[in-house]
């Protein structure tokens, strides 16, 4: 584990097209994506996709416990971060700010 003075890891970020700080590990430990997410995406980026997988999974109501949601989100993290993004549902209606 990195200590408060050792330097960050870097890493090319492929969503935000810059280099910036890298996640500390894999978010899922022995998934191909998580290990290509880790090398390819940063911390900034990372939170923005949290952010958004909180709005698919409230606008799909998706049960993640179930193995089609689970996989249903992963494909979406795969093309939000190496694809074209995605597409918002189709009734979805931002928060008022």
């Amino acid at each position: 584990m990195p200590t408060e003075n050792a330097p960050k890891r870097m890493v090319y970020c492929v969503k935000l097209k810059q280099t910036l700080e890298g996640l500390s590990e894999p978010p899922f430990d022995g998934h191909p994506l998580g290990q290509r997410i880790y090398e390819n995406v940063s911390k900034q980026a990372w939170a923005q996709w949290v952010d958004h997988m909180k709005m698919i999974m409230n606008e799909y109501r998706l049960n993640l416990g179930t193995r089609e949601a689970q996989e249903f989100l992963l494909k979406q993290m795969e093309i939000y971060f190496f694809g074209d993004g995605v597409a918002l549902p189709a009734d979805y209606v931002p928060p008022a700010v």
